[in-house]
């Protein structure tokens, strides 16, 4: 067989698997949420917002998490900061809804690297209830959240969780946020969850408090710079399984910066490169520039021009990720297409940033992120780390 009949089989077969992949995440999507005794059972749950600044949609996330349709719930909102300017904001929520639903605490408890983890140390504690969710900030709450993440609770769970999908953007590279989000990473994510690798994502995770109690208890997400990577290993050695929930929650964005959306790519990229190595090597392959450079080499040999290899690869790709965004319910728009190729314009040199970059940008704050487990967090001017140290998002 020539090296050109190789190549055009390589390309053909990464293709195709792409397009297995977004019909996998398509079937997991699109399937409802089966009854189960723990949803049946409606058991007390305890919501842990860790919370920093003010942010577009403060009030609407807020909001949402005082107006669900549970029995039993409570919110504890945590703060490193009690001059946080989102204090007033939360206090004025509970004024609102009242102290029976909902607390505050402020305060700082360092048992890592990881500010967010830090800053839900206390409202762990706090919590009373078996079932906890550590959810985000700027996680958009729909009024059945806490019936969603019960639905997705087996036998051999130790962990669900939700990916987010981007939503409200303002903007072109808000656009570029929620193609990377959306039919990218959240597409790969259910897509490996229905293979049986599912891997932990932090915006929203429901944990079974005695069980985690059991296995360490909350510090030991410390054990990785990244809390969700820490919870996926802890999971696995525990021999049971992370799954997501069956549509993951809205997280809306606003308007963002080209300069906002490739920092985020580059402080995840270096994060799973660190984490989980293995399976960050092999994600070049999730792109479509290695199809493309193979199908340029393999044209020639067929009698056509390689400057067809873009055409017929991406034709496919794009036209399988719209169709999964438009079957789920995913944010799209007539420049999508173009967010598409900008994303996998781009995402090669994040790849590669990933593995040179020993320092990252952490909402504007130096995040050296190593190699050994010894992270640091604002390695600057004592004034800039007080503030990383209280910076929860991820």
């Amino acid at each position: 067989m020539s090296f050109a009949a190789v190549a055009g089989l390589v390309a053909t077969f990464l293709v195709a698997t792409n397009l297995l992949c977004q019909a996998i995440a398509l079937v997991r999507l699109r399937r409802k949420d089966r009854r189960t005794a723990l949803l049946d059972a409606l058991p007390p749950v305890t919501i842990v917002r860790p919370l920093r600044g003010i942010e577009a949609f403060s009030r609407e996330t807020a909001i949402s998490g005082f107006e669900l349709d549970y029995p039993h719930y409570f919110t504890i909102f945590t703060v490193a900061d009690a001059d946080d300017p989102i204090v007033p904001l939360v206090e004025e929520m509970i004024g609102r809804y009242g102290s029976d639903r909902a607390r505050l605490i402020t305060g700082d408890v360092q048992v890592s690297a990881n500010p967010k983890l830090n800053n839900c140390v206390k409202g762990w504690a706090a919590a009373t209830t078996d079932w906890v969710i550590l959810a985000d900030s700027n996680v958009m709450m729909p009024k059945d959240y806490i019936q969603r993440m019960l639905a997705s609770w087996r036998e051999d769970t130790g962990l669900v969780c939700s990916t987010p999908a981007g939503s409200r953007p303002v903007g072109f590279w808000s656009e570029l946020e929620c193609a990377f989000l959306n039919t990218f990473q959240a597409r790969w994510q259910y897509a490996g969850e229905a293979c049986g690798h599912g891997f932990a994502q932090g915006k929203s995770m429901l944990w079974n408090k005695p069980f985690l109690e059991a296995h360490g208890g909350i510090a030991i997400l410390g054990e990785e710079i990244a809390e969700d990577a820490a919870a996926t290993k802890l999971v696995r050695r525990a021999g049971k399984h992370v799954h997501l929930v069956g549509q993951p929650f809205e997280q809306p964005l606003g308007r963002r910066s080209l300069h906002d959306v490739v920092q985020r790519q580059f402080r995840w990229a270096r994060l799973r490169r660190v984490t989980f190595l293995p399976f960050f090597l092999p994600e070049i392959l999730s792109g479509p520039l290695v199809p493309i450079l193979l199908a340029a080499v393999a044209l020639p040999g067929f009698g056509y021009s390689p400057w067809l290899a873009p055409l017929l690869v991406l034709l496919p790709w794009y036209a399988a990720e719209l169709a999964l965004a438009w079957g789920v319910g995913w944010y799209s728009s007539w420049r999508m297409p173009l967010a598409l190729l900008i994303r996998d314009i781009i995402f090669p040199g994040v790849w590669a940033y990933a593995f040179i970059a020993g320092e990252v940008s952490w909402r504007g704050n130096a995040m050296k992120i190593k190699t050994d487990g010894e992270d640091e967090l604002n390695a600057g001017p004592a004034g800039s780390q007080g503030a990383a140290r209280q910076d929860n998002h991820a």
